[in-house]
């Protein structure tokens, strides 16, 4: 059983997947984003998988990707920004390291370009994006190991700031 290096938690436009890169590019690790993990599972893009089957099916898909990441990865884990929703996947949560990466509205607002295909952002984007972020922020901040802010900073700076907050065998990439 190995355990990951950190897991990344925050909304969508937080940088999750793109700090996740970054990080893994420097601790010599891999990066296992769940959204990623669940369109090759379903052979189709999160937002079909919301149309065609529903965001009942997808959220069984993503508690199974996460549970099963959580066990197996010893990497750097990317967790969908709905994931921690789900009481199993935030018990498996609770046993990692985990930072959740802050962002401001603004800075959310203009990365997810909000005419993208963001099942949950369907309808007024901008309103349902300030709701989402106001509904999840205390869940994201009871999950944290650590926060850091990626508003106004380049990935390598979040990437700077996280290293500083893993625990030693994180700061030495997969190291154990």
């Amino acid at each position: 059983m190995s355990t990951p290096i950190t897991v990344l938690i925050g909304p969508p436009g937080a940088g999750k997947s793109t700090v996740g890169e970054a990080l893994a590019r420097r601790l010599g690790a891999e990066l296992r984003d769940t959204d990623t993990e669940i369109e090759a599972r379903a052979g189709k893009a999160v937002a079909d998988i919301f149309v065609e089957d529903g965001e009942e099916a997808f959220r069984a898909l993503e508690r199974r990707v996460v549970a099963e990441t959580l066990a197996e990865w010893d990497g750097v884990v990317a967790v969908g920004g709905g994931a921690v929703l789900d009481a199993d996947s935030r018990r498996g949560l609770a046993e990692q390291h985990v930072v959740y990466l802050q962002v401001e509205f603004e800075d959310a607002a203009k990365r997810v370009g909000l005419n993208q295909a963001r099942p949950l952002l369907a309808g007024n984007p901008r309103a349902r994006l300030k709701r989402l972020l106001e509904e999840r922020l205390p869940v994201y901040e009871g999950l944290a190991t650590a926060t850091v802010s990626t508003s106004g900073r380049h990935p390598e700076e979040v990437v700077d700031a996280i290293v500083e907050l893993l625990p030693e065998r994180g700061r030495n990439g997969g190291a154990r």
